[in-house]
Order: structure tokens, then sequence, then C-alpha cells
């Protein structure tokens, strides 16, 4: 699904990603971790293609992104933060994506899903930060993409959408698609993940389950583990 080979990244003279190198096989679901800084949101981004890294390999779907940008078609993308047209009504925003992909969607069960109803005549300026996020959600599931990316996907939601948002990503899962995910919600990342991949540094410090994390730090719960590694690099 994604495979990554000695990927750099600097920005002057930053160094935000040195030699990193990642597999992914095709379904799961991937949190990739780490504290600020640590590299997270270039590596999506060069997954993406929305950066340039100074060297190394990604391949996409089979495809090496630097030949052919066709692969972001398979991809469905949640952005932490949607900077939205504000003069757009909810209703022509989801028009315009479907237009603009022109493929089949399923945006009217999600819509009921996190009860969009009353927002579809309402502009997007007015809409509250929690509604903006669940416009976000439909926008990003309501294509049939293999992979998925989600990108602090969690904000702003009340308890009852992110019941949803969790019902979504298992039935990703199941259906056999790759869900990339970046939170700082340990516990939401500890009830939906079966791998994380932490950055450090930008270096891939660990790989693997939760359950082996716990081991290799010692600890017997995830959050002292994650915090086990941020004392053990600050000390």
């Amino acid at each position: 699904m994604i495979n990554i080979e000695n990927l750099h990244k600097r920005f002057n003279k930053n160094v935000v990603l040195s030699g990193i190198d990642l597999n992914i096989d095709q379904g799961g679901i991937f949190a990739i971790l780490g504290p600020n800084g640590s590299g997270k949101t270039t590596l999506i981004k060069s997954i993406l293609g929305m950066v340039i890294p100074n060297k190394g390999l990604i391949s996409v779907l089979g495809q090496n992104i630097k030949k052919d940008s066709t692969y972001r078609k398979e991809i469905d993308y949640l952005p932490q933060i949607a900077n939205f047209p504000n003069n757009l009504k909810v209703k022509e925003l989801l028009k315009m994506i479907k237009d603009l992909r022109e493929d089949e969607s399923e945006d009217e069960h999600l819509i009921e899903l996190f009860q969009l109803e009353p927002f579809l005549n309402k502009k997007l300026a007015t809409l509250s930060g929690g509604t903006k996020q669940k416009v976000n959600i439909v926008l990003t599931f309501m294509f049939d993409s293999p992979l998925i990316i989600l990108d602090e996907p969690t904000t702003g939601l009340d308890p009852n959408s992110l019941i949803q948002l969790k019902g979504l990503i298992n039935t990703a899962k199941a259906e056999g698609k790759t869900i990339l995910i970046t939170s700082h919600i340990m516990s939401f990342v500890e009830e939906v993940s079966d791998e994380i991949v932490f950055l450090l540094e930008g270096k891939i410090y660990f790989k693997g389950s939760i359950e082996e994390l716990k081991k290799r730090t010692e600890q017997s719960d995830f959050e002292h583990a994650i915090a086990s590694i941020l004392k053990r690099n600050n000390a």
C-alpha cells in the first residue's frame, strides 16, 4: 500500500524527516504519533504529494508518486484544519466536491448519520467548529477510496459524533481499506489502532502494536508508555 525509503526533508536548516523507512500493508488502522515537531504532518503531506522531499522514494498503491500523480484519486484526506469557502452553503460545498470527483458518493447516509440536515442551507462561515468538522468527515468518507488519511479527526466532536466516526473507521477497516490517523487523544488511538508509528526528531522510534510498545517501555498502559518515550528523550 505505502512504501517509503530513506525519506529526508528539511526546511532551510531545520531537518524535519531524517532517513524514514516505512512499509504499511493494505488493510488496517495505523496511527502516526509523536510530539509536536516530530515530523508527523510533513510525513503525511509527503505521502499526499503536498510536500516535496529532498531525498527518498515514496510509492503509494504501487506507484512512484514522483512519476504519477493519479494515485491521489485513490486517497480520501481529512485535514486537521479545513479551510472551507465561507460564502458557500454546506449543500453547495458537497455538490462542488461531488462534481469534481465524478464518483459515486454516500453523502446522504453520512448527512443523516451526523445530523447535518438542519445545516445544509447554512453558509459555512456561520457554522461552529464542531459542525465544520462533521462536514469535513462527510467529505472524507462519502467516496469509496482504498486509502484514508485522517489528521486529528476527533477535533471538536461531541460524544455521539465521535461514536459515529469510530464506526466509520471500523467499517472502512472491515472493507479492507487502509486508514492512517494522527491524534493527540491517546484513548482514541488505543481504541481504534492496529499499529502505531511513533516519530521522534524526524525518525521512526517505534513501529508495532500498542502491546509491543508497552512491553518495550515496561509500562502497563498506553499513555504511560508514550510518556516514558518522551521522558527518555528529554532526559
